[in-house]
């Protein structure tokens, strides 16, 4: 697993200078059509909030215009910057190069859809202190709501993959691919600089160098709904995923 090129190919940085509490990164291909409604929403919340913040767009190659309207919208909101890799490169690669790029004390990555809220942000922030530097939102311990499933085929593969990383390489952990998760400033550089997997089972990977600083990660429930146009294959990227933890459970640095 070579660690993932990564390079941003486009970088427009926001205009505000002031340093970040809160930097929330999102990834992206091909999301014109959901992005609008996506950035609105943070936006909403973040203002109200009234913490110092940034938004960082790491867009995977996209060709259906969101690079353009990111780039766009930079100009309207000055906390919002854009990172652009050259070609797409998988989620993994997206997400380390937004989290290497925040600034922020506290660094959540939240999928394009908000199928997690951004109002569940304080939950898992609240979790952070000195031995405790990831929180996760978790769809799978007491207290957790689910609005909309997935379809049926989707859940049980989840399912079964949650299991298979238990087993394999992070016990004790019930939902690491929740798209919904906070590190600490230090805890996302020493997380994601050394990160090597560029597709969907990046997650696992980031934990799993948490949990060898001997940090506490926080599985903290959340209210989630599933919404169309996943982004993710059953068939093409299970075998890939399976692949990813078995790599994992042999990785020595």
């Amino acid at each position: 697993m070579a660690p993932p090129a990564g390079a941003a190919a486009v970088l427009v940085p926001g205009t505000s200078r002031g340093a970040a509490v809160i930097s929330v990164v999102i990834p992206a291909y091909d999301e014109r059509e959901r992005i609008p409604a996506t950035l609105e929403r943070l936006r909403e919340y973040l203002d109200t909030a009234g913490e110092p913040y940034e938004v960082i767009v790491a867009d995977d190659g996209s060709t259906d215009g969101t690079v353009e309207y990111v780039r766009a919208t930079t100009e309207t909101w000055p906390q919002l910057s854009l990172v652009a890799l050259e070609r797409n490169q998988g989620k993994g690669a997206a997400v380390r190069a937004g989290m290497l790029r925040a600034r922020g004390e506290h660094r959540l990555f939240s999928d394009a859809d908000l199928s997690t809220p951004i109002e569940e942000l304080p939950r898992l922030r609240a979790r952070l202190g000195d031995a405790c530097h990831v929180a996760i939102a978790s769809r799978a311990v007491p207290g957790a709501t689910i609005d909309v499933h997935q379809p049926g085929r989707r859940e049980m593969m989840g399912r079964t993959y949650n299991r298979l990383v238990q087993l394999i390489v992070l016990p004790g952990l019930h939902d690491t691919q929740c798209g919904f998760k906070v590190f600490t400033a230090e805890a996302a550089v020493a997380c994601f600089e050394p990160l090597r997997t560029r597709g969907f089972g990046f997650d696992a990977e980031a934990l799993l160098r948490a949990r060898r600083k001997g940090w506490e990660i926080a599985e903290v429930p959340v209210r989630w709904s599933h919404r169309e146009a996943s982004r993710v294959s059953a068939l093409r990227d299970s075998g890939m995923v399976l692949l990813d933890l078995i790599r994992l459970r042999f990785m020595r640095h």
